[in-house]
């Protein structure tokens, strides 16, 4: 296929969509993809390069995760963890994180993911819930977990990672267990459609819910990583010719962001991924690219903020980065970030779009075709994706509706992108999805029943073909790009006007004293909300009366008049969940209790 670089054309577009077609075969297992493979080809090539907050350094070969991924899988069989077994993983960014999903997807297991910052109840509600029978445990995380296990009757062992050592016959050194086991081990045969990973949804609206991942989820993602990261260490006009790549993000491989957007891809295709167990921050964001050599990496909007702040000129202090590409999700860049990335680092940001449910979806590729600042990008090679309105017909351009995928491509063909359901949650499933307005009558009952390769593609309840609903609000242009509104929940009437919290925050952002933004809805008796903006401020300024009405005059000045936000209130941090998406809705509820204490609301 012939493509045309530079300046990205609507032709470049059009022909990888036209001539991309997903292939996906019926057996299937991200461990062999991810590592087996190239264990097996080449097997001192560099997998993780690791670096702690300690200092402490080391570098992983293919071959070295193999022979542990295989250990720790003899480990875990003789602990009695069977195919289809829930195995909760309790580690930051390590080697023995990368080892682990590969061993538990040599079982055929199910990898349970969870966050390192989760407390003793986020932790007992995902273990209950998922029935986890075996936990993989930092020293860090010990505690929490060692609090709420007799709640936790299926689970039965933890594997301790680290030098606190493990207590009482139900908890075993991962050293250990490892070293008396055999290096190797046959791995089981999975299908593309068996489950490989349970990820707990953030719950920016509601209690988590566990989604549940097929192997084939993987391939599904592959379109869009690779599109992304501007084709990821290949030539798009000549992939044959692979050149040098390091990826790095801070994201937690806990979330689908560091797993399924960075560790998991990284490792399909057989390059290294740094490991770095710290907390974020600019200073060190830098230099580990610099001291690395990272070509491409995954930031979150939070994250490039707090790089903008601190370091307005990162090249003068770091002029030997090798940034080729980043990407960025979770929040809307805006065009501040943007601006400051390609002036700064000469790298136009790749937005992208998605759900731990349906992930890799929209987005950019600054290679292939224009980005436009702000807007997340259109839908990626290999997924049909439309703004649909409350009866899930696609709205017109410029109108805002929720973002969704069809169950099928643009050929016809199913999108292995798709989860396979909510954990216990049947209803939940059934509700994500919307019938395709389009299907001829009696179509419905006929495609009920999935049959032949769409063996396991149904969902409980739902159409093959079908729109997932994502509760993402944008609109789309006529050109096909996507403008994120927020949260179907986030967006709110202040005196009869739809408001879009990310239009006033990123403006809000672009001025000097402002760090970080959140707006939300103050209720107010007379114009049923009045527009709020949470501001954390950046360093050497102060929250004054003089302040609030700069700021309100600097959103004045550039958006509609209606959008200032009539109120502002400073606060030292906005709240976050741990994968680092702003959570409007504690903001929201926290302004409807102090309405209702003012007797606004009953």
């Amino acid at each position: 296929m012939a493509l045309q670089e530079a300046g990205g054309t609507e032709d470049v577009y059009a022909a990888l969509h036209a001539a991309f077609r997903w292939q996906v075969p019926a057996e299937f297992n991200i461990a062999e993809v991810c590592c087996g493979r190239w264990a097996h080809e080449r097997p001192d090539a560099l997998a993780i390069a690791f670096e702690s907050d300690s200092g402490c350094r080391a570098h992983y070969s293919y071959g070295q995760l193999q022979r542990a991924a295989n250990r720790l899988s003899n480990a875990l069989r003789r602990q009695g963890v069977q195919r289809g077994d829930r195995v909760a993983i309790v580690l930051p960014q390590r080697f023995e994180t990368a080892v682990a999903h590969i061993a538990i997807q040599q079982l055929g297991a199910v990898a349970m993911p969870l966050s390192m910052l989760f407390g003793p109840e986020a932790l007992e509600y995902r273990l209950q819930d998922s029935g986890a029978v075996l936990a993989l445990v930092e020293c860090a995380a010990l505690p929490a977990l060692r609090g709420v296990r007799e709640r936790c009757p299926a689970l039965r062992r933890l594997i301790v990672v680290g030098e606190c050592g493990a207590e009482g016959e139900d908890e075993i050194g991962w050293m250990a267990a490892l070293q008396a086991e055999d290096a190797r081990f046959t791995a089981v045969k999975t299908k593309a459609e068996e489950a490989a990973i349970l990820i707990y949804t953030s719950g920016t609206t509601g209690p988590p819910k566990g989604a549940l991942l097929p192997q084939r989820a993987l391939i599904g993602n592959l379109s869009g990583f690779v599109a992304s990261q501007n084709w990821f260490g290949f030539d798009p006009f000549d992939p044959g010719k692979p050149s040098e790549a390091v990826f790095w993000s801070p994201a937690d491989w806990a979330w689908t962001g560091g797993l399924m957007d960075a560790l998991l891809p990284t490792l399909y295709f057989g390059r290294p991924i740094v490991a770095y167990q710290g907390r974020f921050a600019p200073d060190k964001a830098f230099e580990l690219m610099q001291s690395h050599g990272v070509t491409h990496s995954f930031l979150f909007p939070t994250a490039l903020k707090a790089m903008m702040k601190a370091l307005p000129r990162p090249r003068e202090q770091y002029p030997t980065l090798r940034l080729q590409a980043i990407m960025s999700a979770g929040e809307a860049v805006g065009d501040a970030v943007f601006a400051y990335c390609e002036q700064e680092l000469g790298i136009t940001v790749n937005e992208m779009f998605g759900q731990t449910e349906i992930n890799y979806i929209v987005g950019n590729c600054s290679r292939l075709w224009p980005a436009r600042p702000g807007s997340m990008g259109r839908a990626y090679p290999g997924h049909r994706v439309a703004v649909i309105d409350d009866e899930g017909k696609p709205c017109p351009p410029g109108v805002a509706g929720d973002v969704a995928v069809h169950r099928r491509d643009v050929h016809g063909a199913p999108d292995p992108i798709f989860f396979l359901g909510y954990w216990n949650r049947p209803d939940a499933t059934r509700a994500k999805f919307s019938g395709d307005p389009g299907q001829a009558p009696g179509q419905a009952q006929a495609l009920a029943a999935p049959q032949g390769g769409e063996q396991g593609l149904g969902l409980p309840g739902a159409l093959p073909d079908s729109w997932c609903r994502t509760g993402d609000m944008a609109v789309q242009d006529t050109d096909g790009y996507l403008w994120y509104q927020g949260r179907s929940d986030d967006v709110f009437k202040a005196a009869g006007y739809r408001i879009g919290p990310s239009e006033i925050e990123n403006c809000l952002i672009k001025h000097a004293a402002v760090a970080n933004a959140a707006v939300v809805p103050k209720p107010d008796a007379e114009r049923g909300a009045l527009v709020k903006a949470y501001i954390v401020l950046a360093p050497g300024f102060e929250g004054t009366k003089a302040l609030v009405a700069e700021l309100q005059a600097h959103v004045k000045d550039r958006l509609a008049p209606y959008e200032y936000p009539k109120e502002i209130e400073f606060i030292e941090a906005l709240p976050m969940t741990t994968t680092g998406k702003l959570q409007r809705r504690v903001l929201r509820l926290q302004e409807e209790e102090r309405a209702r204490a003012r007797g606004v609301l009953a």
